[in-house]
């Protein structure tokens, strides 16, 4: 191996190193609640969190279009992929923001007037820490009778992930007005203040 090839390598190695190492910095898990402007909305006042994406996931049309999803027939659910930094809010923190205060988690396959399996309660997961996680913030909530029903929330591992059609993204942001959002987000943004207030943004 010459000088040069060796130095390649080492760049490359030190490369990967510092990625690997900013990559443990961000978690990312994706949640499905019902319609993704709202648990989207949710997610963006969360202090911890770094990005959200409105997006498709849990079915088994590949590519799906918002059209598609809307007919319940791809299997997948509205959802949102939320990065955070598990230093500044945990996982735990980020899973009861999800049952308390973006979605009612006792309803199967429906969120207020929006039915249908596509705006089912589910969370994929990307990890068996992160299923554990689940499980756990599931049995205490249940066990300590927070909601009046049963958790129906669907666990389920993820294996494909497709983006929303860029007109869904930060769309209460975009669209502070629309009818619908101002409705169905308020409430919970109020939850997000009254249960969560250190991790309150707003």
């Amino acid at each position: 191996m010459t000088i040069k090839q060796t130095k390649n390598v080492i760049l490359i190695i030190v490369k990967t190193i510092f990625n690997n190492e900013n990559n443990k910095m961000s978690e990312t898990i994706v949640l499905g609640g019902g319609c993704f402007w709202c648990v989207e909305s949710v997610y963006q006042n969360v202090g911890g969190v770094e990005a959200v994406e409105s997006g498709y996931a849990g079915g088994n049309t590949d590519n799906p279009t918002y059209e598609q999803i809307c007919t319940g027939r791809t299997g997948h659910a509205e959802v949102v992929k939320v990065t955070f930094d598990p230093a500044k809010v945990s996982l735990t923190e980020i899973l009861e923001v999800f049952f308390i205060a973006s979605h009612d988690p006792t309803t199967l396959n429906r969120q207020g007037n929006d039915v249908g399996t596509q705006y089912r309660s589910i969370i994929l997961w990307n990890s068996e820490q992160q299923l554990e996680t689940a499980k756990t913030v599931i049995d205490k909530l249940n066990t300590d009778n927070v909601f009046s029903g049963k958790i129906v929330t669907e666990l389920k591992e993820l294996t494909d992930y497709y983006k929303a059609e860029q007109y869904h993204q930060n769309y209460f942001k975009r669209n502070p007005m629309q009818p619908y959002c101002l409705f169905s987000i308020p409430p919970k943004l109020s939850k997000l203040k009254k249960y969560f207030p250190e991790k309150a943004l707003a």
